[in-house]
């Protein structure tokens, strides 16, 4: 039986404490692991802008973790993904993370699991989630354009974000249950300044209604009891109200071994030692007076300082050699595919393109992935007179210069060929094998952006090796019957890309399954029919039921099962 690798230290989650712990850990020579269960980057990704990290004016959320995550990789550090179901932390010398995928071993835990938004709890406000209800302003912002806009909250998230959604929206009114702001008055002066928000200070939300969209809203001021009823403007289909009231501890996992504080944050030292030897925290998770990206980062430094120190005098305690070897060079992913982020969102944001569209930084993160390509692919692009179709061509002219695996067919449109090819929106194109077979993997819009990462997975899983699967979810996969999934994204949405990735992979393994990425802002007769406000927006054979929010590749299987169940043999 092959003996379990034991790591120097695993740490949980991904986002910028795991990632600011994994940095420290990786750089003194630690044999270190990071599980990351959905995306890295935690919530910092639904940041619009973050202006408050020393040394950087303003980047983009996600922008920011991704060179986190490439510096910790520099360093040496692994990352796998795969959600963790238990674990025992009793043992003096080796605790045990057990996940879905794996069990992983090592002599330290950094538990940096970090938190999610809190949800207020008013009337309707699990009912109209994703057709009026949002919680980030950078995944559903552009779907309000021209509309307007309640943020609910006062405090650093409320501000910043209420700013941030005066980009789309025709007027934005931040509702805050206490007399004023809660964070300092530099952020506040954000939302104090523009003008096109207005700020109800003392004031509570209580209902919202309506019938397929959001419509109506009740609000009631805390000091009066004066009630206030807005009904959505006229010649508005729905409103908005993003939610940003503060945030819940990802710590129930570990209630019953971890000291909590009252509010179920884990309790830890000035060394960021929990209650359990050997176990570490860091970032949102912890009992802090304040969590901001830059004090994750000083808690997941601590963290990975103090695990170096254990695990040093556990070495020593039981004469294990302490390696203090340079690292030279990035060990191999554990995720055996590609998994970090392609920052390319600029392109997003702008409305038509000219000249070039890929730059030096990103061909030089594509060509590794590129190089594992062994077979051949085509992108087969039906064309009109449209700028978007133009567009369209133009980037996928360039992008197919970028590997000798890859083709551009383009092909004038028609009636008759877009029922033949099944294509019911332009721009569109679809991914073809080497034999020209349809792969049933197309994009109904141009994949920038955040989306970019949809089409190299997809190349990765058709004319590459692949990302790994389990071999019962294969199975269970190549069993789906006939299958058409719609993916509503929009460009600048984080959480899009992993559901377009596992909804094409599924389309990659089985031939009776198709997968299109659908840009909902260049489509939005499809946001309309299916009263969509709020993306990644799943669709499965075009029925009235949608499917919102990040959902793993076996969430995706199991929808599609329950909603076509596997014929009896």
């Amino acid at each position: 039986m092959t003996e379990p690798h034991i790591y120097d230290t695993i740490i949980i989650g991904g986002g910028p404490a795991g990632l600011s712990a994994g940095i420290y850990a990786g750089r003194s020579t630690m044999d270190t692991l990071i599980i990351e269960g959905d995306q890295i980057g935690g919530q910092v990704t639904t940041t619009s802008t973050v202006a408050n990290y020393p040394a950087v004016e303003t980047i983009d959320g996600t922008a920011l973790v991704n060179r986190m995550q490439q510096q910790a990789k520099s360093f040496g550090v692994q990352f796998v993904f795969d959600t963790v179901t238990d674990y025992n932390f009793s043992d003096e010398v080796i605790k045990t993370v057990t996940g879905k995928k794996d069990t992983y071993h090592a002599r330290s835990i950094i538990i940096a699991t970090g938190a999610e938004p809190h949800q207020v709890g008013f009337q309707g406000e699990q009912d109209f989630r994703g057709r009026g209800v949002a919680y980030c302003s950078t995944c559903d912002g552009e779907l309000f354009s021209g509309l307007e806009v309640f943020v609910i909250g006062g405090g650093y998230a409320a501000a910043e974000e209420a700013d941030y959604l005066t980009r789309f929206a025709r007027h934005v009114t931040i509702v805050m249950r206490s007399n004023d702001f809660t964070c300092p008055p530099l952020t506040a002066d954000r939302a104090r300044l523009n003008p096109n928000i207005t700020i109800w200070p003392n004031t509570e939300i209580q209902t919202v209604a309506g019938q397929n969209y959001l419509t109506d809203a009740t609000f009631i001021n805390n000091k009066t009891n004066e009630q206030t009823t807005y009904h959505v403007a006229d010649g508005d289909n729905t409103f908005g109200i993003f939610v940003y009231v503060g945030t819940d501890p990802q710590t129930k996992m570990f209630q019953h071994d971890i000291m909590l504080d009252e509010h179920k944050y884990i309790v830890t030292d000035s060394q960021g030692q929990t209650n359990i030897p050997g176990v570490f925290a860091a970032g949102d998770v912890i009992s802090k007076p304040l969590r901001q990206i830059v004090t994750a980062a000083s808690d997941g430094a601590n963290a990975a300082t103090s695990a170096e120190l254990f695990v040093s005098e556990q070495k020593h305690r039981l004469n294990i050699p302490v390696n203090r070897s340079a690292v030279s060079a990035p060990k191999t992913d554990v995720t055996k595919g590609p998994t970090s982020t392609i920052d390319a969102t600029d392109h997003s944001a702008l409305p038509t393109h000219s000249g070039q569209w890929f730059a030096k930084e990103i061909v030089q993160a594509l060509q590794p992935i590129f190089d594992k390509l062994t077979q051949d692919v085509t992108l087969h692009q039906l064309t009109d007179d449209s700028s978007k179709s133009h567009e369209l061509s133009s980037f996928l002219e360039e992008f197919s210069q970028l590997s000798s695996h890859l083709k551009f067919k383009m092909e004038p449109t028609s009636t008759e060929l877009e029922s033949k090819y099944h294509v019911h929106h332009m721009p569109n194109f679809r991914l073809l094998t080497d034999n020209d077979e349809d792969t049933g993997i197309r994009f109904s819009g141009i994949p920038t952006g955040h989306e970019l990462n949809s089409l190299v997975l997809a190349l990765y899983n058709i004319a590459g090796p692949g990302q790994t699967i389990d071999t019962e979810l294969v199975q269970r996969i190549q069993r789906l019957p006939k299958t058409d999934l719609n993916i509503g994204v929009s460009l600048t949405c984080h959480f899009c890309p992993d559901v377009v990735a596992a909804c094409q992979h599924i389309a990659a393994i089985n031939d009776n399954v198709t997968a299109e990425m659908i840009d909902l802002q260049l489509f939005p007769e499809l946001r309309e029919s299916h009263h969509i406000m709020s993306v990644p927006a799943m669709i499965i054979n075009n029925s009235d039921n949608v499917i919102f929010g990040s959902q793993s590749l076996e969430e995706i299987v199991s929808a599609i099962e329950t909603s076509s169940p596997l014929p009896v043999h």
